[in-house]
């Protein structure tokens, strides 16, 4: 297919068939389990994976876990919830305030964002934000603490790396929090953790390592965003879901996943992304998609920044092939008998 605005559009029946499938295979041959357990955030990525679980083993075999912490979007659990009751699946909701406190003391975050914005206190809520305006001109890709002041004002802080790696790893706790119930969960009924990592995310390394980049099976991995939304509307994921804006919820003030990561609008990033990925040219892209050669080329230099920067994630823990030693090859290994 040539390249322009209809390259990612897919056949939902059809694909839902095939996802199915593979579902079916994975946990009947392949793990040999009971079902599935899906991790309900309330956004549309876990309502598509929960709902293709259901059609994969039946909705007794799938089970939700709703995940809140102290700090999270109350949307996101009522959300979650309703979608569950939507599917008729069974559904349980697990507060991780405590898993997280018990790894990093929310106080000890908190006195850290304090030296950087000495006005930070009790009842302050934060984010972390880059600029979203990458295509209409050249811009550094530095991140911004934002706090929202107990007066209502927003206190903004440029982010060096350093702050930025410190204030992000309490966040990845919330997030590696989350897949640690999620496995007791499903070693407790039998059943298989499915991930629900699209292609955008994957490509681009937007998931953490030992989070929700671990699991058993990623069926969602070969999907854009925009193909997410198609099969969404096919499997009937409620409105409230999919009209929300992508989002980590991880910050205690709500940031979309676009001033959080992308930094480019969703109705522009996943054409951009299929270009960079199978090399279309630039003057083909931005001719197809109607931007200018510069903001095509400021989109493909942000994509091979981020995931050559996040190139470990997409790969198993570096090893020492079998076999070779400080001395060199080393013995090999010995015949049966």
């Amino acid at each position: 297919m040539a390249f322009g605005p209809d390259v990612l559009r897919i056949d939902p029946r059809e694909e839902t068939e095939r996802i199915a499938a593979f579902l079916q295979d994975q946990v009947k041959t392949v793990y040999r389990r009971n079902g599935f357990v899906v991790g309900l955030s309330g956004g549309i990525d876990s309502a598509v994976m929960a709902e293709l679980a259901v059609r994969a083993v039946g909705k007794d075999a799938v089970a939700g876990l709703v995940l809140p912490e102290r700090e999270s979007n109350p949307l996101s659990a009522s959300y979650a919830r309703a979608h569950a009751a939507k599917m008729g699946i069974a559904c349980r909701e697990a507060d991780i305030t405590a898993t997280v406190d018990s790894v990093m003391p929310y106080a000890i975050r908190d006195e850290y964002i304090r030296t950087l914005v000495p006005e930070y206190e009790p009842g302050c809520t934060y984010n972390i934000t880059l600029p979203t305006d990458l295509l209409e001109r050249e811009s550094f890709s530095f991140y911004v603490l934002q706090v929202r002041l107990s007066d209502g004002s927003i206190k903004k802080k440029r982010l060096g790396f350093e702050a930025f790696r410190a204030i992000t790893s309490f966040a990845n706790i919330k997030i590696r929090a989350r897949m640690l119930h999620l496995y007791h969960e499903a070693e407790s009924r039998g059943s298989v953790v499915a991930g629900t990592t699209n292609r955008t995310e994957y490509l681009l390394g937007d998931f953490c390592k030992y989070g929700d980049g671990g699991t058993d099976v990623e069926p969602l991995a070969h999907l854009y965003k925009n193909q997410i939304y198609q099969l969404a509307g096919h499997l009937g994921v409620i409105p409230e879901i999919i009209n929300r804006p992508p989002s980590p919820d991880t910050f205690s003030l709500p940031v979309t996943d676009q001033e959080f990561f992308f930094r480019i609008p969703f109705d522009r990033l996943d054409h951009l992304l299929y270009a960079w990925e199978h090399a279309v040219a630039v003057p083909e892209t931005a001719s197809a998609l109607g931007l200018s050669e510069d903001a095509v080329k400021r989109a493909f230099t942000d994509f091979t920044a981020k995931s050559r920067a996040t190139a470990h994630l997409r790969q198993m823990p570096g090893s020492i092939p079998f076999g070779i030693t400080a001395q060199g090859v080393g013995t090999p290994p010995r015949s049966p008998g």
